[in-house]
């Protein structure tokens, strides 16, 4: 009876997870998904508004601020986020940039009493934990230190200066020329490094002169970067930043400036904030095909063609002028603001096969791509090739395991397959060298740390759990469940899980769904059928009948390590897992008791 109950439980929770997933797809087709709204993008939106004469929506942002300051004082990137420094001091900038300091000044007082417990009574040592946090990357913390100088929080001096000059050279030097940004950040290089020049301009005076002589240089191709929307990359922080500090040095007028006002007006949600990004259409919908493939539930989907078609319809045909990628990829997104990147490619690619389409010059085009991005390491960057060794620039092990799944259906007969010939040696050297790459970067504890995801409570804030489950689903779907790396990894989640069932961010913490599900979909694809997984299976399954799905943890990494929620991840990821555990052996798991 026991084992009737579980099976009857596993049906319902899977019911209950797809139908809710079905429920949130878009009348085109596709899914949407919602991202959680942010402090930190709602603090510089009305920054850079306000300095930009915009000021019509900034009395509902710093409104939403009030209401959402933390018990601590502090700003957390989500409202289910624990306070952090760099979001904090954003916010209180948010308050003097926009004259609104005086009226809420017991805010501003708890705020202020929570950094100087946190980083010092100074201004000079709250520029140098800021500094701290973020090392030799500066895609962050000059913007934050830009902003608190412009709030009249820290001195000038405290600011460092970013070399607005170089994005002048051609765009094939960029990764030669030891950028302190990422690659996503060159509209913030341009105009944070004029902001800053233009306040704290270098003493040497042959160089403060060629640095004024590309000002106009930098300019013109901060203008080619923007997107017809005005959305740098679709995200509110980026955008705002490049507005404020226009407006800064008397350029609020600059058309850069004015689509990006633009955008954020366009971009602020009723109740008076902003997200991180407008929306991760494309990611989420290819996440969603995916689940509900593993566990033989396309079926739902009914007619296949509307959301075959719109994904087709986001490949890049052309090279794009932000990171000068070549055709192939996709992107995050839709919109203007999105670029190609090494993990939402591999993840439509995977969905367009699962959905049966025709071969095409996208699956080669999308294989070729990949093999193009591929550094030298064997692994997969996110957006461009040997561009540096800052954070997220470099490879990652689960966009490289996420392109070993992409190719995994194709290896054993690329080089024979006359459509698939033009790409085998691609399909080869992702395979050989995104397996070394895995092999090298396995933690000694049997894990892999992840690149785009994280937990706010586990060691180093990383999230062993979700990128050792990402890279077992690649050796899962390889075939090579056996080698002695899947294996450890295998050992790895199983010492990680809870008593309870669950997994999370690391062993000991409570558990989520997000990588209850997550963990649970890599064992059971690998045919681990325990005690424990059986454990987890009752666990999600509760969770999910309990409504647990429906609130999404920040889990999220954004560019510069900002948090965010995704409320279709919990859904997809169970929808995943529960099916593979109905269609690969859950049900005997469960009976076994």
């Amino acid at each position: 009876m026991a084992a009737e109950l579980d099976a009857a439980r596993l049906e319902a929770a899977l019911g209950k997870a797809i139908s809710d997933l079905m429920a949130s797809k878009s009348p085109q087709g596709h899914w949407e998904g919602e991202l959680s709204t942010s402090a930190l993008s709602t603090a510089v939106a009305c920054s850079a508004l306000s300095l930009c004469g915009k000021s019509a929506l900034v009395d509902r942002g710093i409104s939403w601020l009030t209401k959402h300051q933390n018990p601590d004082g502090g700003w957390g990137d989500t409202v289910a986020s624990k306070s952090n420094l760099p979001t904090t001091l954003l916010c209180v900038s948010a308050f003097h940039i926009t004259g609104k300091a005086q009226a809420w000044g017991p805010t501003l007082q708890k705020a202020r009493d929570w950094i100087e417990q946190r980083a010092g009574k100074s201004p000079a040592e709250w520029a140098e934990a800021v500094r701290a946090s973020y090392g030799t990357d500066r895609t962050f913390s000059v913007p934050i230190l830009t902003t608190c100088a412009l709030a009249r929080l820290v001195p000038w001096r405290e600011v460092p200066p970013l070399p607005f000059e170089l994005s002048c050279l051609p765009q094939s030097w960029y990764r030669l020329a030891s950028l302190p940004v990422v690659s996503y950040a060159l509209p913030a290089l341009i105009a944070i490094g004029q902001c800053v020049h233009a306040h704290r301009p270098t003493w040497f005076l042959p160089w403060r002169w060629l640095r004024n002589a590309c000002r106009g240089t930098s300019l013109r191709v901060l203008t080619s970067l923007q997107p017809s929307n005005g959305g740098f990359l679709e995200a509110t922080p980026l955008t705002a930043f490049v507005a404020m500090a226009l407006a800064s040095i008397g350029k609020a007028d600059h058309p850069v400036a004015r689509k990006a006002c633009a955008f954020l007006e366009s971009s602020i949600r009723p109740d008076g904030s902003w997200p991180i990004d407008t929306n991760l259409a494309t990611w989420v919908t290819t996440l969603a095909v995916n689940a509900l493939a593993a566990g033989g539930n396309l079926g739902v989907l009914g007619d296949p063609g509307p959301v075959r078609d719109w994904l087709l319809g986001q490949q890049h045909r052309v090279r794009h002028p932000f990171t000068g990628a070549d055709p192939g990829g996709w992107a995050w997104t839709p919109l203007p603001g999105g670029v190609p990147d090494a993990d939402d490619t591999p993840g439509a690619l995977m969905a367009l096969m699962n959905l049966n389409t025709p071969r095409g010059d996208w699956l080669k085009d999308g294989i070729g791509w990949l093999g193009g991005l591929q550094n030298r390491d064997g692994g997969m960057p996110t957006f461009c090739r040997g561009w540096g060794k800052l954070p997220f620039d470099r490879s990652g092990t689960d966009l490289t395991a996420h392109a070993l799944r992409a190719i995994a259906p194709l290896r054993e007969h690329a080089e024979i397959d006359p459509f698939l010939k033009p790409v085998a040696t691609e399909v080869r050297v992702l395979f050989e060298g995104g397996l070394e790459y895995l092999s090298r970067n396995q933690n000694p504890d049997g894990s892999w740390n992840p690149l785009w995801f994280g937990h706010e409570d586990a060691p180093g804030m990383g999230n062993p759990v979700f990128g050792t489950a990402r890279v077992l689903m690649a050796y899962r779907e390889l075939g090579l469940g056996d080698v002695a790396e899947a294996r450890r990894g295998v050992a790895y989640l199983a010492g990680a899980q809870n008593a309870d069932g669950s997994w999370s961010g690391a062993a000991g913490l409570p558990g989520q769904v997000e990588e209850t599900a997550l963990a649970l979909d890599a064992l059971i694809g690998l045919g681990v059928e325990t005690a424990r997984t059986r454990a987890g299976i009752r666990w999600l399954a509760g969770a999910v009948l309990e409504g647990r799905h429906l609130e999404p943890s920040p889990i999220g990494f954004y560019f510069a390590r900002l948090w965010y929620s995704e409320r279709l991840y919990p859904i997809i990821f169970s929808v995943a897992a529960l099916g593979r555990a109905r269609s690969q052996g859950g049900l005997q798991c469960l009976s076994a008791t």
